[in-house]
């Protein structure tokens, strides 16, 4: 979301903030001064998704090797030019921005519901006007980008602050996103995703010094002006006795006269208050007071201070919910696991005792459980590994999943449920820490118990480890999911053989593709043995 209406007022009211820069011209710069450091650009992975799916079949999703086509194309444009990307992730949904979480959350829900209706009325997929990215897109970017050799990194907290921080701190030549938080930072250049041209490698700059120019404020009031224009962590409904108030003082002609007026309100309290300029001088309630307080600090790096606050407070600690039960080992190991991108659920379990799932696409009007639900088994046998002993205390996970029909009015919590395993569930310790020669055949039985498939473990040793994940996956669908047939898992296995090896010049030659089961002549064995398990499970009564 950003700074309620500060891009419509850059963009159109004052398009000399928006700054034409050549990337190019950067790095060589960049270069000539520090010729020790490669320069670098720093780019925010969440908001560059949409920019770079640019699949035609995006309602179907796996689109993969088109997709991996395009993001090595985007890297490579970079590279050639001597440009270092360090991509970063939005690991955490943080407490304090949660209900505006809910309400996209709840938003997208709608506009799913219509690419759906838009389907089934005209048989065809919607125009990119409708686009919706496909599900668990930004978590298969990450793997993606890692595969290219990427410096991926995943947050512990808000994404935006760890993305400024990690700019400022290292000299970066800017930030690439699509985010006017990043306007207010006090750090690097913000570079605009939406504007970028690979072509050219040009992009538009969204500049504060413009800004703070034209508006008679200094960086240091940006942080007050974005709470009071309204985001993530102030809504734009919380303040609206002082909009009005600062609206009737200094008039209203058109849109972009409210980042005016909210400008004019903040001078003429920093240069008319008695004492130095402070959010207590402000007509606000004690209950505002506190959400503009937590506004202004949500944008303050480390070792910067405002002086809009009475005191400045260093960033909260991250405070661990599970930590008398918890090995430090394990809490710091799952933390650099996830700092890299390696692991995305289990810090926030194990840290927050939360996870979240965003939209997926689900038609609500359908027989099918959401996915939510299909998987909840499964993450059931996952939280029985990641949650530690706690002795007598039941522990359980908060989720907040999205799917049909579901209000967000508070989360899910979701007890652990052991493995099936003659030697019981083992934990984290055993299966990161293990050094025995037993440990790799005790990770393998796990992984398989969390699908309850434990009894194919002969069966699948003559598989590499993507077919494996694959069968697993589909089996397990087929279990769970009362409607589906046959014909849908011979689908999906003939999808994993078939397209894996070719590339995306191929399957761009590839006009009409043509299935066979026997390219892989293993997999027609074990589609015998799944057939059997799918038909007991869906047929039960065929065994009297």
């Amino acid at each position: 979301m950003g700074v309620k209406g500060l891009q419509y007022f850059m963009e159109t009211c004052y398009p000399e903030t928006c700054i034409h820069v050549e990337l190019r011209q950067l790095a060589a710069v960049h270069a000539e001064a520090h010729p020790d450091i490669m320069p670098t650009v720093v780019v925010d992975g969440m908001a560059c998704l949409r920019y770079w799916y640019q699949c035609q079949a995006w309602v179907h999703g796996g689109q993969w090797q088109e997709y991996m086509h395009f993001l090595h194309k985007f890297v490579d444009a970079f590279t050639m030019i001597g440009l270092r990307l360090v991509f970063f992730f939005d690991g955490t949904i943080e407490e304090q921005k949660r209900a505006e979480w809910v309400k996209r959350r709840l938003r997208v829900n709608q506009d799913i519901a219509r690419i759906f209706n838009y389907i089934k009325n005209r048989h065809q997929q919607p125009d990119r006007e409708m686009f919706c990215l496909p599900s668990g897109l930004s978590i298969f970017s990450m793997f993606a980008l890692k595969s290219l050799g990427q410096e991926t990194c995943c947050s512990v907290r808000e994404g935006d602050y760890e993305i400024a921080e990690y700019a400022l701190c290292n000299n970066c030549i800017g930030i690439l996103g699509q985010d006017t938080d990043f306007v207010i930072y006090d750090t690097v250049p913000y570079m605009s995703i939406a504007k970028f041209q690979v072509e050219n490698m040009t992009t538009v700059q969204y500049s504060r010094e413009k800004l703070c120019h034209i508006l008679k404020l200094q960086k240091s009031d940006l942080p007050l002006l974005a709470c009071i224009l309204g985001n993530d962590i102030v809504p734009e409904n919380q303040l609206q006795s002082l909009r009005k108030t600062a609206l009737t003082l200094y008039g209203k002609k058109h849109q972009g006269d409210k980042v005016h007026t909210a400008a004019e309100f903040i001078k003429s309290h920093r240069l008319n208050s008695d004492v130095a300029c402070s959010i207590s001088s402000l007509p606000l309630s004690k209950v505002d007071m506190e959400v503009v307080e937590k506004g202004i600090q949500s944008y303050l790096l480390p070792g910067q201070t405002s002086p809009w606050l009475d005191r400045s407070q260093p960033s909260p600690e991250l405070v661990c919910v599970l930590e008398k039960y918890l090995n430090k080992d394990i809490l710091q190991a799952a933390k650099e696991k996830h700092i890299r991108a390696e692991s995305f659920l289990i810090y926030n379990i194990l840290q927050n005792g939360v996870v979240e799932c965003s939209n997926t696409l689900e038609d609500e009007e359908l027989g099918l459980p959401p996915q939510a639900i299909l998987y909840q088994p499964l993450r059931e046998h996952i939280y029985s590994i990641v949650l530690p002993r706690s002795y007598g205390e039941i522990l359980f996970v908060k989720e907040w999943f999205v799917f049909p029909r579901n209000p967000l009015k508070e989360p899910k919590k979701v007890a652990p449920k052991p493995l099936n395993l003659p030697e019981g569930t083992p934990d984290l310790t055993t299966l990161w820490f293990g050094n025995d020669s037993e440990v790799t055949s005790v990770q393998v039985s796990t992984f398989l118990a969390v699908f309850d498939l434990q009894d194919f473990t002969e069966d699948l040793k003559s598989f590499d480890t993507p077919l494996v994940a694959v069968i697993c996956l589909v089996t397990y669908i087929a279990i769970q999911a009362k409607h589906f047939s046959l014909e849908d898992i011979d689908a999906y296995l003939s999808q994993a053989v078939c397209i894996r090896y070719k590339s995306y010049t191929d399957l761009q030659r590839t006009r009409e593709m043509k299935w066979h089961r026997c390219i892989i002549p293993q997999v027609n064995d074990l589609l015998t043995r799944l057939r059997v398990a799918v038909n007991v499970n869906l047929c039960p009564q065929a065994l009297s």
